[in-house]
């Protein structure tokens, strides 16, 4: 996930002033880092990496669509610069890895509306004649709530200044990965960098201690 273009991408969607009956909920305020259950932190570069997956019918009401619905889990990170100096994320790749190691790039919103396109249009067939030759331009016209989803809640803070915490929602398919897709797998962050340009080794954040902190929470 390269998150270069998405900052312009939040300006130029964000002049829409219809909430396109966004949920009535507001998110949950962003805590430091080290606060959530799956966390990955290195002290010597004054940095800690929270994720939070929404995996739950239930927390699907922050969103205009049902993402667990069509397969794809969003997945809230939150990012804690305890330093002096800003830290960068221009670079940084951001994959989902399961747990037999295939790594899942973050999704953007386009491949949700395939997604949702094709499950739509299941089990409907209706003759038709033979193919036309293809045309140019987009066929299908994108699904503004997907698209504003995106805009308001993808993250997009490229640079993360001292002493303070970012956080948004990246979003992984999860497409025939089983019941539990969570169990076993991380988030895998790459080439963060800081201000200078130094490269910080890799975070890895395992989601068991999240599932088991969920499950003890039921219990």
């Amino acid at each position: 996930m390269r998150l270069r273009s998405s900052i312009f991408l939040l300006l130029a969607l964000g002049m829409v002033t219809s909430r396109l009956n966004a949920s009535d909920h507001p998110l949950p305020p962003v805590q430091d880092a080290s606060k959530y259950a799956a966390f990955d932190a290195h002290p010597d570069e004054n940095t800690t990496i929270a994720a939070e997956p929404f995996d739950s019918k239930e927390k699907m009401k922050y969103f205009r669509v049902d993402y667990l619905k069509n397969y794809f889990m969003p997945i809230r990170i939150i990012v804690t610069n305890n330093g002096d100096k800003p830290i960068s994320l221009e670079q940084a790749r951001i994959d989902f890895i399961t747990a037999h190691g295939d790594r899942i790039p973050a999704a953007e919103a386009a491949d949700v509306e395939r997604r949702m396109t094709h499950v739509s249009n299941t089990g409907k067939k209706i003759p038709m004649p033979a193919p036309l030759p293809p045309v140019g331009g987009k066929p299908k016209t994108p699904d503004a709530k997907i698209e504003q989803d995106f805009s308001e809640l993808e993250y997009a803070d490229v640079t993360v200044p001292p002493h303070s915490t970012k956080a948004g929602f990246l979003f992984y398919d999860m497409e025939g990965l089983g019941g539990n897709p969570l169990r076993g797998a991380k988030l895998s962050f790459r080439k963060v960098q800081d201000g200078d340009g130094k490269q910080f080794f890799p975070y890895d954040i395992p989601f068991d201690k999240y599932l088991d902190t969920q499950k003890g929470s039921t219990q």
